[in-house]
């Protein structure tokens, strides 16, 4: 039986530790021993672990780390539930195939979050492929999490066409931007308050601070792990390039820092005029901070072009230059998330008005499969629940497939583009197909594009 929204709190460590120290999937297992195969999780402190750094380096086209990469991810790679694949006909002591996961929450319409298995580090070697590995992992670690009862996972790809497969849609793309600067010409807001260069150690303690703050805010954002803000802050001493970076805070007329960003610049040796600034991470609590920070940017001496990625596809940016045709924006994938449980996953997030569905769930897995009712109310709160078998409704029906739901969780596309696109179907109660259509999207509409600042 699923889980109803009230059931759901913050994830505690309890359940985190829980979660890392659990068994792999035996059907997973199982299928993988037929091939040779053998398929189990990898401690942190144990041996096994270098070998595991390393597949995933190469798994993602990178150099084979150092003793001082492996002892600093190592430090860094506690919260993590990490599983490997191992051939034992290969000559090397490493796995063929890896994955992490681990439990976090993910922001929702609403500013509700949900528990969720976030997902990473998948590889598998080319020497491997085509047996069936890359499946058997992801099917256990959705089978894992659900076993953990947890209704939701996510993850950020590079291979996008993979993970369509196992239910996961991108619900939150992410924009690039490129801007001329001398071009654009500042007509944004004018803060007070001011703009300080800080060292990287401080933007380090600054960073979790404000985004747990803001985090809430916008659907698609998630717990950010401790460990990935060296990464943004350069406080990593095994990374590479930290010395580039840059870092600055704005403080309010009050003296509250509200707003921070890190950057690097890049110098123009042929025309010193004309260097390139990008942008790592920006993040601001206020409106004033948010402008504050861009038009800094967007000034800076000797600076043609400012990059910057993993924005939202509604910046505000764009309304605070002159020439918006000195930004040049591209739109990809970029966050995607898998509904486990419907029922608590529909149930946490808030609807873009009220209506009565009836969806009828399709899932490859089993997994999310099923009939379910939607009453969404005025305030935008739903009731959901599985429909008995034989059971009808007179009510707008939406007959999809667990990737097209997840898709539409978020906010990040209309169910009108989707059926437009062929992906679903709705059909009315007496309603005209356009009406059915129109009631179905406006339900599970939201009024803020999805937004997700990392990879992960």
């Amino acid at each position: 039986m699923s889980t109803s929204r009230a059931a759901y709190g913050r994830v505690g460590e309890t359940e985190r530790a829980a979660f890392r120290a659990g068994p792999v999937d035996e059907e997973s297992a199982s299928r993988l021993a037929t091939n040779g195969l053998d398929y189990r999780r990898i401690a942190v402190d144990s041996d096994e672990y270098a070998g595991w750094l390393q597949s995933v380096a190469r798994g993602f086209q990178d150099g084979e780390r150092t003793a001082e990469q492996i002892a600093a991810a190592r430090e860094r790679s506690g919260y993590r539930r990490l599983t490997g694949v191992f051939d034992p006909q290969s000559p090397m002591d490493a796995p063929v195939a890896t994955i992490a996961s681990w439990l976090g929450e993910l922001t929702v319409p609403g500013e509700a979050m949900i528990p969720s298995c976030a997902i990473s580090a998948v590889t598998v070697a080319p020497t491997h492929r085509r047996k069936g590995v890359a499946r058997a992992m992801l099917e256990g670690e959705l089978r894992a999490a659900q076993a953990a009862g947890i209704p939701m996972a996510m993850l950020t790809v590079s291979e996008s066409p993979l993970y369509g497969r196992y239910g996961f849609a991108p619900a939150g793309a992410g924009a690039s931007w490129r801007i001329e600067t001398k071009r654009a010409g500042w007509i944004g807001p004018q803060p007070a308050g001011r703009i300080d260069f800080i060292s990287r150690e401080r933007v380090r303690e600054l960073l979790p601070v404000l985004h747990e703050r803001v985090r809430h805010r916008r659907p698609g954002e998630i717990e950010v792990p401790g460990s990935h803000w060296d990464g943004f802050a350069g406080t990593n001493p095994a990374a590479e390039k930290t010395a580039d970076k840059r870092a600055v805070q704005y403080s309010d007329a009050a003296g509250d820092v509200r707003g921070v960003a890190v950057y690097a610049v890049r110098e123009n040796h042929d025309d010193f005029t004309k260097a390139t600034v990008s942008v790592h991470y920006l993040l601001a609590e206020t409106d004033d901070a948010y402008a504050a920070l861009w038009r800094f940017l967007l000034e800076l001496d000797l600076v043609a072009e400012v990059h910057a990625a993993e924005l939202s596809v509604d910046e505000p940016l764009l309304w605070m230059i002159a020439d918006q045709r000195a930004a040049n924006v591209s739109v990809r994938d970029h966050q995607y998330v898998r509904i486990i449980d419907v029922v608590a996953a529909l149930e946490t997030r808030r609807y873009g008005g009220p209506g009565v569905l009836v969806l009828d769930v399709s899932d490859s897995l089993g997994i999310a499969a099923g009939r379910y009712l939607l009453e969404a109310d005025e305030a935008g709160a739903a009731r959901v629940r599985s429909l008995g078998e034989g059971e009808t409704i007179d009510a707008v029906t939406v007959t999809l497939g667990v990737t097209e739901l997840s898709a539409t969780y978020l906010g990040g596309v209309s169910l009108a583009t989707l059926a437009a696109a062929g992906r679903v179907t709705v059909t009315g109660a007496g309603d005209a197909a356009s009406d059915a259509l129109a009631k179905a999207a406006r339900v599970l509409s939201w009024h803020t594009a999805p937004r997700l600042s990392i990879w992960y």
